[in-house]
């Protein structure tokens, strides 16, 4: 079960993707355009062990006095500092189950004197919840320590996972919504089970509609586009921008083959979970073992073939019906993002936290357009 799903090579008439499910499973298991201005980035900290040479990033730009406090700096991003600090903060996680073995990725995000969490994707982990299986997690200076799930959702593909190992090096989150087209970025992971492998590319587009998953639970993902080489087994692991800052979860690439039971590698096409969405469902886990998403409160018309996404009908009291959007309206965009089909605006919507205002304009049944403002709703994430 090596994670990264494998993408569908079909992209349709629309902007939304399709992707397989699984990471590496003994063999295989296989496991969819907005630019933001960037506002002024920090120097970034890191700590050197003056014994080890190991380079840790310092969040608080203090460093322990058996380390040494250095300065990443703001410039062009050195693919080698940024590694050198980062790889600790990434992790293997191992899975023996009833259905195989496998591997996947997975970053460190918060620690204490005794234990510490994980957030990789769900169909990392998965087979971790049933009865009798197993699950590992090896760090980067080869050691190793038995995990327990937190929480799962399938929904967003992301789940938390715990250790009992204290004062782990803590990954630096960064702001997805800061990134831009062209953006360099570098992707750590442990492709086909090798641990700690760093390679980099650009960020090729953002807010591309990806849905991962079966048919009875599938994932949606307001991607983050890489041509930064992911591979099966990337799954879970951190892309991060030039000052070492975690700005998304890899989860999924596209792949060449029309099989539903093969995968390829890197073609250049991978996508990752904004860290700014991952992260809010990261802390609602670790603090109820459970998450949320929201809701926009329709039922989309699925033999509706135009562009757009054709409303079937309301849900009584929910935000679309408050707002007075009627049924047989169409959604054309969604805060300015244009809505292809009801994927894109599905993909769109779960990319919010719920109680959001949004901005939405529709054609009408009677042949108008009109923009409404609607107050998401709330609801338990699978």
């Amino acid at each position: 079960m090596r994670g990264t799903h494998a993408l569908k090579s079909y992209f349709g008439r629309s902007t939304a993707v399709k992707v397989g499910s699984g990471f590496v499973l003994g063999a295989a298991l296989v496991g969819g355009v907005a630019s933001a201005v960037v506002s002024p980035v920090p120097s970034v900290k890191a700590c050197v062990d003056n014994k080890t040479q190991a380079m840790y990033l310092s969040p608080s730009g203090t460093c322990a006095k058996t380390r040494t406090l250095v300065d990443l700096g703001t410039g062009g991003m050195s693919v080698k500092a940024v590694a050198a600090a980062v790889t600790p903060s990434v992790v293997t996680v191992s899975v023996v189950s009833s259905a195989g073995t496998g591997t996947g990725s997975g970053s460190i995000i918060q620690t204490s004197s005794t234990s510490s969490y994980i957030m990789t994707n769900n169909h990392v982990v998965e087979s971790a919840a049933t009865a009798g299986s197993k699950m590992t997690v090896e760090f980067s200076n080869g050691e190793s320590a038995d995990a327990t799930i937190v929480g799962r959702d399938s929904t967003y593909d992301l789940a938390v996972i715990k250790v009992a190992v204290g004062n782990l090096p803590v990954i630096a989150f960064g702001d997805s919504s800061a990134l831009s087209i062209g953006d360099p970025v570098i992707a750590i992971g442990s492709p086909l089970g090798l641990s700690s492998t760093v390679t980099s590319g650009i960020v090729s587009a953002l807010n591309r509609p990806v849905t991962t998953g079966s048919t009875s639970v599938t994932s949606f993902i307001d991607a983050i586009q890489t041509d930064a080489a992911i591979n099966p087994g990337n799954s879970g692991g951190a892309l991060v921008d030039a000052q070492g800052r975690i700005v998304g979860v890899n989860s999924a690439i596209a792949s060449l083959s029309s099989s539903s039971t093969s995968q390829s590698g890197s073609i250049g096409l991978g996508f990752s979970i904004p860290i700014n969405e991952a992260k809010r469902i990261a802390n609602e886990l670790i603090t109820t073992g459970k998450s949320t998403r929201p809701v926009l409160g329709v039922f989309f018309d699925n033999t509706y073939t135009g562009v757009g996404a054709k409303i079937a009908s309301l849900s009584p009291g929910e935000g679309a019906q408050v707002a007075g959007i009627p049924a047989g309206a169409i959604i054309r965009s969604i805060d300015g993002f244009r809505i292809a089909d009801q994927v894109s605006a599905i993909v769109k919507i779960r990319s919010y936290a719920p109680s959001s205002v949004v901005s939405i304009v529709a054609d009408l049944p009677n042949g108008t357009t009109k923009t409404f403002t609607v107050t998401l709703g709330s609801a338990p994430s699978q």
